[in-house]
Parts: C-alpha cells; sequence; structure tokens
C-alpha cells in the first residue's frame, strides 16, 4: 500500500502541477486573443467614428458655403437693385434738371414777351389819347359826351322800332289766339267724349227671393250687425222685392259689403265668424283687383315705367269720386285731353297724357291728409321719381304752385273741360263725403279705437275700440269726448248719434 501510494502520489502531484500549468498558459493564450480583438474592435471603432465625423464636417461644410453662396448671391441682387434705383434717380435728376431749365427759359420769354406787350399797350394808349384829343377839338365834344349822345340815339331808334314791332305781334296774336285755341279745345272735345257716370252713396245688391233677406238678418239681427261692423256699410232691408240695398260714403267699402254678401249667399252659411272671414278674404281680392286695374288703365293709354305704388293709386281711383264724376273716369278722359291738345300744340303727348292721368292720384291717397290733393299728388309723384315736368302739371292744375312748363297749363284746362260738362259733376256729393270722412278721421284719432263708420247719411258714427286699451268705463267717456268734439268743430245738420263698441273674446282651439 505504501508503494502503491509511492507511486501515486508523486504521479498525481505531477499531473496537478501539469494541468495547472497548461491551464495557466491556455489562460494566457485565451487573454492575449481577447486583448487583440478588443484592440482590433477598438481600433474598428475608432476608425468609424473618425469617418464619421468627417462626413459630419463635410456636410456642414457643405451647408454652410451653400449658405454664404446664398448670402452672396442676396447681396449681389441688393446691389443691383441700388445701383438700378441710383441709375433711375440720377436720369430723373437730369430729367429734372432739364425741365427747370426750360421752365426758366419760358419764364424768361415770358418776362420779355410781357414787357414787349406793356410797351405796346403804353403806345397803343398815347396814341389812342391823342387821336382822341384830335378828334374832340375838330368835334367840339368830349369823348364821353360824343358816346352818350350815340347811345340816346340808337336806344331811341331801337325802342321806336320794337313797339312797332310788338303792336303788330300783339294784332296779329290777338286775331288769331282765340280762333286757333277754340279750334283746338273744340275739336279735343269731339274726339274725347265718354259716357257722362254719376255715382251716388247708395248700391242695389239684387237677391233671387225674400227668403234669403231672412238670413241675411239672422237671428235677432246678428247677421246684419257682423256685416255691418266688418264692412262699415249700413244694411237697408226693407219692403223694396228682391233688393237689399248697401249705404256708405266709401265705395270700396260698399264694394266689399256688395261681393260678402255675393259670396255669402252663394254659398249658403251666413254667421257671424263666416262673415269676418269672407269680408277678409273679399278685401284682400279687392286689393288684388285695384292692382289689376291699374295695371290694364295704364295699358290701355300706353303709359309705361310707372312706380308700382303709383299703379295701386290709379287702381283706387275706380271706387273713388270727384264731386260725383268717377275719379278714374275722369283721369282717363283728361290724360286723352292732354294728349290731344299737346300733339295739336306739337308738345310731348306722351308727357302730358302721363301728366293728365296722375293729376288727382293725391284724392286717394292716405298720406297727409291736411294738404290740398294737388299739392300732395305733386309730392307723390316727386317720391316715385316722375318727370319735374309731370311733377309742376299735378301740382299747379289748380294754381296752387306756380307753373313751370307747357304740360301745365294744358292739365289745368283739361280737368276743367272734364269737370265742366253739363251733368259731370255734384258738388253737393263731394261736401257730404267730405264731411263723413272728416267725422271718421276725428274719432280715429284717439287712441284705442281701431275702426270708425259713418253711417246713415251721417247721422251715426260708429267706433269700434280694443277690448285690452279701452274698458268699458272708458267707453262711455270715449263717446262723451267724441260727441263733445264734434259739436265744437264740425258743421253738420240734425243731430249724430256716436256709438262705441267693446268686444272681448276668448279664443283656443282644440288639438
Amino acid at each position: 500500500m505504501e508503494i502503491i501510494l509511492s507511486i501515486l502520489l508523486p504521479a498525481i502531484v505531477s499531473f496537478g502541477l501539469a494541468y495547472y500549468v497548461s491551464n495557466n498558459i491556455l489562460l494566457k493564450k485565451r487573454r492575449e486573443e481577447i486583448l487583440k480583438a478588443a484592440e482590433q474592435e477598438g481600433e474598428n471603432i475608432k476608425k468609424e467614428k473618425i469617418f464619421q465625423a468627417k462626413e459630419k464636417f463635410l456636410q456642414l461644410k457643405g451647408e454652410h458655403e451653400q449658405q454664404i453662396l446664398e448670402r452672396n448671391n442676396q447681396v449681389i441682387q441688393m446691389e443691383n437693385r441700388v445701383k438700378q434705383r441710383e441709375i433711375a434717380i440720377n436720369q430723373q435728376n437730369s430729367e429734372l434738371q432739364k425741365k427747370i431749365k426750360e421752365v426758366d427759359n419760358s419764364k424768361e420769354h415770358i418776362k420779355n414777351q410781357t414787357e414787349f406787350l406793356e410797351k405796346k399797350q403804353e403806345e397803343y394808349e398815347k396814341l389812342r389819347t391823342e387821336a382822341i384829343q384830335k378828334i374832340e377839338n375838330i368835334a367840339g365834344l368830349s369823348a364821353v359826351e360824343a358816346k352818350n349822345q350815340l347811345i340816346e340815339t340808337m336806344k331811341a331808334e331801337a325802342k321806336s322800332e320794337a313797339l312797332s314791332y310788338i303792336s303788330e305781334v300783339m294784332d296779329e296774336a290777338r286775331l288769331t289766339a282765340s280762333k286757333e285755341s277754340k279750334r283746338i279745345i273744340i275739336n279735343t272735345i269731339q274726339r274725347i267724349a265718354p259716357e257722362t257716370a254719376i255715382e251716388n252713396a247708395v248700391t242695389v245688391f239684387n237677391i233671387e227671393s225674400d227668403e234669403i233677406k231672412g238670413r241675411i238678418i239672422g237671428r235677432e239681427g246678428r247677421n246684419i250687425r257682423a256685416l255691418e261692423a266688418a264692412t262699415g256699410v249700413e244694411i237697408v232691408v226693407d219692403d223694396t222685392p228682391e233688393a237689399i240695398l248697401l249705404s256708405a260714403f266709401d265705395p270700396v267699402r260698399r264694394e266689399v259689403a256688395r261681393l260678402a254678401l255675393h259670396q255669402l249667399v252663394t254659398d249658403g252659411r251666413i254667421h257671424p265668424a263666416r262673415i269676418e272671414e269672407v269680408v277678409a278674404k273679399v278685401q284682400k281680392q279687392l286689393d288684388d283687383e285695384i292692382m289689376e286695374t291699374g295695371k290694364r288703365t295704364c295699358i290701355d293709354l300706353g303709359i309705361h315705367g310707372l312706380h308700382v305704388e303709383l299703379v295701386k293709386l290709379i287702381g283706387r281711383m275706380k271706387y273713388r269720386s270727384s264731386y260725383g264724376q268717377n275719379l278714374l273716369q275722369h283721369s282717363r278722359e283728361v290724360a286723352n285731353i292732354c294728349a290731344t291738345m299737346a300733339s295739336e300744340l306739337g308738345l310731348n303727348p306722351k308727357t302730358a297724357k302721363r301728366a293728365g292721368l296722375l293729376h288727382d292720384i293725391g284724392k286717394v291717397s292716405d298720406e297727409d291728409p291736411e294738404l290740398p290733393h294737388a299739392i300732395l299728388g305733386m309730392k307723390l309723384a316727386e317720391k316715385y321719381k316722375e318727370k319735374p315736368d309731370v311733377c309742376n302739371a299735378i301740382g299747379s292744375h289748380h294754381e296752387e304752385v306756380e307753373m313751370q312748363s307747357l304740360i301745365s297749363p294744358l292739365v289745368l284746362v283739361s280737368d276743367a273741360i272734364s269737370g265742366a260738362r253739363p251733368g259731370a259733376r255734384r258738388e253737393v256729393i263731394e261736401s257730404y263725403i267730405k264731411r263723413l270722412k272728416e267725422m271718421e278721421d276725428l274719432a280715429l284719432s284717439y287712441p284705442g279705437v281701431t275702426k270708425t263708420y259713418a253711417i246713415q247719411a251721417g247721422r251715426e258714427l260708429r267706433v269700434i275700440v280694443g277690448s285690452e286699451q279701452v274698458t268699458d268705463k272708458d267707453s262711455e267717456q270715449l263717446s262723451l269726448d267724441i260727441a263733445k268734439k264734434i259739436q265744437d268743430e264740425m258743421v253738420y245738420p240734425g243731430q249724430v248719434k256716436i256709438t262705441v263698441i267693446r268686444e272681448t273674446r276668448a279664443v283656443s282651439f282644440a288639438k
């Protein structure tokens, strides 16, 4: 055992030493390889970073050079612009210097010419004075005295010749003017002679049978009261067979009542709510009819380019009267007379016809009722851009404005011709209608009053007030106030009954 141990122990020791030595040698070699590889990799990284740095440097250098190049180009461009401006300024300066020299030369020339003219003027005045002195010495008169004598002589001769010529012209005009004016007027009247139409304050509404009268009156008269309140027309139902009378001074109200009655009778449903609905509908239809009438009148007379408001006023003339004469018929007649007379006198017939048709538009306008209708018509024509000749003819046809055109006297004469024919007008109706209109306007001026109707030939005034603004107690006081004001400010026959109507309605809808 000892022999074995003595043999194995050295072997083991030698083997361990050999392993240790070999292992150290391998570790050393491996360490050297790792260091060598690390050094090689470090060199590669170093070279790569140096290469990247060079590339970055070259890139930055190129960008910097590009910026420097662009700035240099901008500087060069600015220098070129500055040079061009300098060249332009130098050219302008040289041209300005040339002009200054030319102006100086012209001033010098003008100065020389002025001095020359002054010298010539002095010489002329000297020669003129010497010549006048010689003439005065020869004639024995001064220049002023000779001039005055010559002027007086020429004045006397001219005055004598002018008086002689004026006398001859006046004599000739007296012989021919009267004959010519009569010829023109007679020819005009013969060519323009429409039928005379006199309107009154009553419209007859024909019905098929007397049974309809009861339906129009309604239970306890409620239908007829509703119809009178809605239209402002007095409805007279008497023993006249198959007829009902509609009485009102305003033709438009009578027409609304007539059309509403016609629709109600035709439809068969007659009650207060239906009456108010039909009256509102008829009023809208009548407004359309008024516009259509105005357009048709303008087309018939060949008048174009009128403002739409003037056309509407012309249509309203159909339902107005002037002293009992239909206003639209009268205006058409005046327009035709004006055109005929203008043609005879060599004037513009279209302008004359236009002025003749519009001469009474002030009568149908609701603006400024205090103004005379001629002045109001002129203001309306000016408002709607009519020509000055037409406006002046409208305003001067009653000589309330000075006539400034040749058309104006034609309109005045034509208006007189149309209204002066026997039976054409009735003064009483016009004053009656004016009184009723003033009565309605007086009551309408009170606050809270919505509608006013003068009925029964002016013997009753119905005043409809808003229930929200006027109480029952206020209604009584309002009736007294209106009665007192009418009594103090108006002249009327008999007595006037003032009825104030206040109605409260509650309206709701079932949905």
